[in-house]
């Protein structure tokens, strides 16, 4: 067993790009799953099928060229280069992150209006993740694993969503709310 977790993690280091896209969708798909079985309701495979297509297209490759472009530009493990790492990646990342899942989302859903969700959601989104993302990204900076980006926090970001917005029923990707 631990030789199968030694050539795993060798095929990891060797192969960083194809690792990263393969455990966006596996998080994405899991969390999407574990999102459903939590609120009670059928699984809806074609829902997470949908998340895992976003994650697989553009979270996975953006935060992987993202990430990189990140510590090329901003080096090391000081104190101030972390922080401006952080900031960077909520100023810009987290934007162009949050516009990708929900225009990404409302185009497999076969929407009229892609950026409706989008216009609607985007910044209750996008405030509540940074009450979340800085705090998970400034500890795990040096060893930026996918992760901590990959990590679904819909129902987060959802719970807030849902304080702003009483009368609106779908969730943020786009199921009936069950709360």
């Amino acid at each position: 067993m631990a030789g199968g977790w030694r050539a795993l993690l060798r095929a990891a280091r060797r192969y960083p790009w194809p690792t990263n896209v393969l455990l966006y969708a596996a998080l994405f798909s899991a969390g999407d799953a574990l999102q459903q079985r939590l609120r009670g309701g059928p699984a809806d495979w074609q829902q997470t099928r949908r998340v895992a297509t976003v994650a697989v297209t553009f979270h996975a490759n953006f935060n992987y060229v993202w990430l990189r472009v990140l510590e090329r530009a901003l080096p090391g493990r000081a104190p101030r280069a972390v922080l401006a790492k952080v900031l960077c990646d909520q100023a810009i990342g987290g934007p162009v992150a949050v516009s990708a899942f929900y225009a990404g989302m409302s185009i497999l859903q076969e929407k009229d209006d892609i950026f409706l969700d989008l216009k609607q959601k985007f910044w209750n989104t996008y405030k509540s993740g940074l009450m979340y993302w800085p705090f998970v990204q400034t500890p795990n900076t040096h060893n930026q694993i996918c992760f901590t980006n990959a990590m679904p926090s819909s129902d987060i970001d959802h719970g807030l969503y849902k304080q702003n917005n009483p009368n609106n029923t779908t969730s943020l990707d786009g199921r009936r709310d069950l709360w």
